[in-house]
């Protein structure tokens, strides 16, 4: 038993020692046969010497992929400017669809006028073609008319009708806080009073209406904190500034910067603002009044 256990120290010592034994590696002139270069290495120098080197090779590479635009290849890797400039692009691109229907309509009713196939004065509008006849009426199922026979015997003794539109709209141009792409929506079922809205670090917080600043402060789970009182009882509430560009009392016009886009508060989890609006004491869906 003593026997086996030498021989295993005796094993490893040998180990040990030939991967550290050193190789001499040298470079002869064939014509001369003058040593012109020649350098020590042994297997253990080597393995290090190639981990080294693929180490490092991964992690330039790593660094070349995160700090350039190549990281916008690699699958679910998109930042919010390249996701934003995607639907403003897919928004340009359904607007000019829009406008070449329209034009080639255009030019379809000018060369039937001028070639005398259509009358000049049967041309209403320039998408005449998309209208609807008003006679015509789709055929309801039995289901649709007990479901509208229901509602109008509900609705039949019910004076909130006559208020279409309860909210003072009037005079009123709600402008776009920020510039980004909406990641989560109003749920007030959840208590979630507002939108969270995903933008670039430190961009600029505009005000939604005329208004005064009524409390700028932090939280701390909402983060920097701004709100401001509007006319005919509107309040906005901007959640979550990396800073705060005014204090409690100044008067703010429609489109200045309040603030600026940042990522504070427990509850924030990357740069966005989460903007809330409300009507007389109650919350309502910031998107039935601005265009995100």
């Amino acid at each position: 038993m003593k026997w086996k256990r030498s021989k295993s120290n005796t094993n490893k010592l040998s180990f040990w020692k030939r991967i550290r034994f050193k190789y001499k590696l040298s470079f002869i002139n064939e014509n001369t046969l003058e040593e012109v270069w020649s350098f020590r290495l042994s297997q253990l120098s080597v393995f290090i010497s190639l981990g080294v080197f693929a180490f490092s090779l991964v992690a330039f590479t790593a660094f070349i992929i995160i700090m350039t635009p190549i990281r916008n290849y690699l699958p679910g890797y998109l930042d919010v400017e390249v996701r934003k400039e995607i639907v403003q692009n897919a928004l340009r691109a359904d607007s000019l669809e829009r406008m070449i229907e329209i034009q080639n309509l255009y030019l379809k009713n000018v060369t039937g006028i001028i070639s005398g196939t259509i009358e000049l004065d049967s041309i209403r509008e320039i998408d005449s073609l998309a209208r609807v006849d008003a006679d015509f009426e789709i055929p309801r199922s039995p289901e649709e008319e007990e479901y509208v026979k229901n509602f109008e015997q509900e609705e039949k003794y019910n004076l909130t009708v006559l208020n279409t539109n309860p909210l003072p709209m009037d005079g009123l141009f709600f402008y776009k806080p920020v510039n980004g792409v909406i990641s989560s929506h109003y749920q007030a079922d959840i208590h979630h009073f507002g939108v969270d809205i995903a933008a670039a670090s430190k961009e600029s917080v505009l005000a939604t209406l005329d208004g005064t600043v009524m409390y700028a402060g932090y939280d701390p789970n909402q983060g920097n904190v701004i709100q401001l009182q509007h006319k005919n009882g509107f309040v906005s509430v901007y959640k979550h500034n990396e800073l705060l560009l005014k204090e409690p009392g100044e008067q703010v016009v429609a489109g200045e910067a309040i603030a600026l886009v940042g990522n504070t508060g427990k509850l924030s989890t990357g740069p966005h603002l989460h903007f809330e609006l409300w009507y007389n004491g109650k919350p309502v869906n910031p998107e039935d009044f601005i265009v995100f």
